[in-house]
């Protein structure tokens, strides 16, 4: 029977096949396990082959990041602009999630790939149709963006499973007296009897930026 290695050889190497296999290596093993040798033995090529479709490793990563926000939804300039903004960053923070090397990348390097010039374009075009100017779109999206990747690193890194707050909870509570840290004290309480999820919400946060940018944008008006 034909080795499956050998079947991809004989398949045409594609520049979309590269980097579709890049991010199944980054998903399931981390950034440090994407080389191009590990990449040439998951699509079953020499290493050497890859260079003609990807520069260097460098040109992976930024393509890569590409990649992943050409899968957040796009704002348009027919949507409301607070709707538009709302859907816009729940699904960049969902698609983050599914790809969790990304939203370092994302902040660490210029991407000016096509897929992140259409995601700028249509956000900054979203709010111009909503009644910004292009300099309050500007701090608009930039503020935006700094609460989502932030929110999502934190989730991401976040010592503690949800599931396990109510339990975390209650085994702290004893260094916690109330005399001492009686603000403390009293919201762990909460969250160790389940009176309190303790969970950490982006809409939460989504909305007052939110609210905030109508608030400006009323002013500016």
């Amino acid at each position: 029977m034909e080795s499956p290695s050998a079947a991809t050889a004989r398949t045409p190497l594609t520049r979309e096949a590269v980097l579709r296999a890049a991010v199944s290596i980054a998903d399931a093993q981390g950034l440090d396990a994407l080389s191009m040798r590990a990449l040439g033995a998951a699509l079953g090529v020499q290493a050497m082959s890859l260079y003609k479709h990807v520069a260097n490793k460098d040109a992976i990563l930024d393509a890569i990041v590409d990649v992943v926000v050409g899968e957040i939804e796009l704002p348009s300039r027919a949507d409301p602009w607070k709707l538009g903004m709302r859907r816009r960053a729940l699904s960049a923070h969902a698609v983050l999630l599914r790809h969790p090397w990304a939203c370092g990348l994302m902040m660490s390097r210029m991407n000016v790939g096509p897929a992140m010039l259409r995601y700028v374009d249509a956000t900054l075009g979203c709010l111009q149709a909503g009644g910004f100017s292009l300099p309050l779109a500007d701090h608009a999206w930039n503020a935006m963006d700094s609460f989502i990747y932030g929110f999502t690193l934190h989730k991401l890194n976040f010592p503690i499973q949800e599931g396990a707050y109510a339990a975390m909870a209650a085994a702290y509570l004893p260094s916690l007296p109330a005399a001492q840290f009686p603000a403390m004290h009293a919201l762990t309480v909460m969250v160790a009897s389940g009176e309190h999820d303790g969970l950490h919400d982006l809409a939460f946060g989504l909305d007052l930026l939110l609210d905030g940018l109508q608030a400006l944008l009323r002013a500016e008006g």
